[in-house]
């Protein structure tokens, strides 16, 4: 978190931290460099639905949360999020809720509150269809059970290759004591890009739908069209490269948990 501190500038208006992997950032350390700079925190916590920062859901724990239920996320409706407003400013709410409502007072006027609605500002058409939302709402009725599953595959990928990364051939993910993860992502990274690349390869011709993760935006066609450039972001730039991500859904069996064990233990690591 010291790092925000060198990147603040007088147009800076918020910090957002990225809870990669449903891990969470350092939240008390980033509100408190927020705070000191009269700065938003406007969490990213796409991947983060029901992990926790100490005892704090993410996305309950900045001015604002972001959630995502893309159909690669841990519960989801195909597309869609959802927006977690962390304050009891009357105007911040009802701007948002004008925002969601194709810019208009219609939420008002359904409550009952004025006799009828109109166009009042920016808005669009975010609003989920009643069948996504209620897909969506049965697997939230079974949010405990839907982690408990992907956790299990999460623990049994670790317990593999712990052994590995203690011989310094890979990292595995480090979760913080002050992090409560929710199984989101179960990721490898490798010594070189040239050893991820290998691996891929592998797994992938034993039918394993392995992958890599984010490509750095400042190194793609449109990020330097806008005056980015390689080496701007090494650290990035480096991750990205070595960076391969396991296969975990609830729906995962066992003969399939271990037919991908036995091939990372024949194949991934020599």
């Amino acid at each position: 978190p010291e790092k925000i501190k060198e990147k603040i500038t007088k147009k800076t208006r918020a910090i957002i931290p990225v809870h990669y992997a449903g891990v969470a950032c350092d939240m008390d350390r980033i509100s408190q460099i927020a705070c000191e700079n009269d700065l938003k925190v406007i969490e990213d916590a796409a991947q983060g639905v029901n992990a926790k920062y100490k005892k704090r859901y993410l996305g309950t724990i900045g001015d604002f949360g972001c959630y995502s239920f893309h159909e690669t996320k841990n519960y989801v409706c195909g597309e869609g999020g959802a927006l977690i407003i962390n304050t009891d400013d009357e105007k911040t709410v009802q701007k948002a809720e004008i925002m969601r409502e194709k810019g208009t007072n219609r939420s008002r006027f359904l409550r009952g509150e004025i006799d009828k609605y109109t166009w009042v500002d920016i808005g669009s058409s975010y609003l989920p269809s009643d069948i996504v939302a209620a897909f969506l709402y049965g697997q939230l009725e079974e949010i405990d059970e839907i982690q408990s599953k992907r956790m299990r595959i999460w623990k049994s990928y670790h317990e593999l290759l712990k052994p590995y990364e203690e011989k310094g051939i890979i990292k595995l993910p480090n979760i913080p004591d002050y992090a409560k993860h929710n199984a989101h992502i179960y990721y490898i990274l490798f010594q070189t890009g040239k050893d991820r690349d290998n691996a891929l390869t592998r797994l992938k011709d034993c039918g394993i739908s392995a992958t890599h993760h984010y490509q750095p935006l400042h190194t793609s066609p449109m990020g330097e069209k806008i005056g980015y450039k390689k080496g701007m972001l090494p650290v990035t730039e480096n991750m990205s490269a070595r960076l391969l991500r396991l296969p975990i859904y609830p729906s995962l069996s066992d003969e399939e948990l271990e037919h991908i064990r036995q091939i990372l233990s024949k194949y991934l690591i020599l």
